[in-house]
């Protein structure tokens, strides 16, 4: 079987770069992408310094020429994806309350960056996924998008995590009739730069389920939203 490749977003540190050297351990190439090159490719030197291999592509998720360039150049190199892991987000509306989010400032490059981003880059790849038949999507999601526990504040990361898990079940939907696996996931409240130091899991164990999710056989589950391999409610 050929190489499978995987091209993770916002990989540069805390889930996304665990995420990576997680599949690399599993055999798979990894593109690691983040928006500073600098910082790309010293991600990648530090997986190479720990006997792992990884490629760097610059690519930032709200832009039009990023995501165009990236997928040209993995069109061109590899020929393939096989595995899209959306994890690039940004959440800058803490203690803001809704009446007052603006939106110009947080609401739109949230929703841009959360939710935009990944819904091109899934209509950009899909259709390389569908000429070799294989596809694993992993949209890395948020407890805060459940309806099941959404609260005041925090109003811009809410939507754009609402958005995340209704399309995920939109293009699961979508592609159910192919080997295209779409699925949601929550890390739950890690200790990365987002999470902050006194979060309760590693990164390890948040990157776990992407890593699952990522590498499921052809009968596994699509169109769920995950947390530790078990469903979390919507």
């Amino acid at each position: 079987m050929e190489q499978r490749v995987a091209l993770v977003t916002g990989a540069n540190r805390g889930i996304g770069l665990e995420v990576c050297r997680q599949l690399a351990k599993l055999g798979i190439h990894v593109i690691l992408t983040a928006r500073r090159e600098d910082k790309g490719r010293a991600a990648v030197e530090e997986l190479a310094a720990e006997g792992l291999k990884a490629s760097f592509l610059p690519l930032d998720v709200t832009s039009e020429k990023d995501r165009k360039a990236i997928a040209e150049t993995i069109t061109r190199e590899y020929g393939r994806l096989d595995i899209l892991i959306n994890n690039a987000g940004i959440s800058i509306d803490f203690n803001v309350p809704a009446l007052e989010v603006s939106f110009d400032e947080v609401i739109r490059p949230t929703i841009e960056t959360n939710l935009y981003g990944p819904i091109h880059l899934i209509q950009l790849f899909v259709p390389l996924m569908r000429k070799h038949g294989y596809g694993r999507i992993v949209n890395v999601s948020s407890g805060l998008g459940s309806f099941s526990k959404i609260t005041s504040g925090r109003l811009a990361y809410r939507l754009s995590k609402v958005g995340m898990n209704a399309m995920t079940k939109t293009f699961a939907d979508e592609l159910k009739d192919t080997n295209i696996l779409v699925n949601v996931m929550t890390p739950g409240w890690v200790r990365t730069h987002l999470g902050g130091i006194n979060a309760e899991r590693s990164v390890e164990q948040g990157a776990e389920t992407i890593t699952w999710l990522a590498t499921l056989p052809d009968d596994g589950p699509r169109g769920r939203f995950f947390k530790d391999r078990q469903d979390f409610p919507w």
